[in-house]
Formats: structure tokens, sequence, C-alpha cells
């Protein structure tokens, strides 16, 4: 049995890497950690368009992060390093390793990063498309070959 295509009308052409857009949304981590808030910066004015992903990473350091981007998913890992010259009589915060992935839409650009007392802030930019609109012409009749 074939899977229906959630954008599957026929009125929607062409919509095929957004349906894998989706899918991949969808598979992206979902156990909850580390937690994250998404933000819109400022409504108006010069810096409108812009977004940030925080995420809680209490006890990673830069060399313990990496963020990457790779044909518009944005993943985030983070990996600690196990001391083994400390002795723990009782160890209730785990080093623990995640990655956290966010799929960005088409003209969603990165900023910037910024690590501070436990919060790293990615800083994203929304660039507003050009909008075009062109004229199509009708060509003169012939033009297109129907098979037989």
């Amino acid at each position: 049995m074939t899977r229906m295509a959630t954008l599957s009308n026929p009125l929607l052409l062409g919509f095929e890497e957004i349906e894998r857009l989706i899918d991949r949304a969808a598979k992206g981590g979902s156990d909850g950690y580390p937690p994250y808030n998404i933000e819109r910066v400022a409504a108006d004015g010069e810096d409108a368009g812009l977004l940030r992903i925080t995420l809680a990473v209490a006890g990673f350091t830069r060399d313990d992060l990496e963020i990457t981007l790779d044909d518009k998913q944005l993943t985030i890992r983070g990996k600690q390093q196990d001391d083994k010259t400390r002795e723990y009589l009782y160890r209730g915060i785990a080093a623990r390793q995640f990655s956290r992935t966010f799929v960005l839409a088409d003209g969603i650009e990165v900023k910037s990063a910024d690590l501070a007392n436990g919060l790293l802030a990615i800083d994203l930019q929304r660039l507003e498309p050009e909008r075009l609109v062109r004229r199509i012409e009708i060509g003169p009749p012939g033009r297109i070959k129907t098979r037989t």
C-alpha cells in the first residue's frame, strides 16, 4: 500500500521538498532535553524578523558544543567529557550528551551564537524575499508539440 502524501492536492505543484522537511521535523529529537525557547526578539523596527533559539545547556562549555547547518537543518550537539579525576559521593548532575535539530525555512539565516550563564542563544534572521511579478506572454500556435 502506498503512503498518501500530506500535500497531495493536484493544485500544489512542486511542494515535495516541503513534505520532506515536514518528515524531517517529525523525526527530530523529541526527548525534551535540553529544554529550549524560541522567541521573536523585536516585533518591529530595524531588527524585524530576528528570531532567537535559546537552549539550557548548564555545565556545557563552548568546547562541548557543536552547531552545524546542513541543508536547512540546524543541529546543536553537546557532549561532555566525564572527568575521571573526580570522586563523586552523590551524582545528581549527569554528563549527558544531546542532539537537538531545527529545520529552517528558505530565507532564514543563522546570524550568531553565544553562550552565557548556561544558556546557548542562536540568533536567526528572516530575510524578506523580493516580490517578483512577471508577465508570461502567450506564444504563437504550434510551439507545443504533443506526443501520439
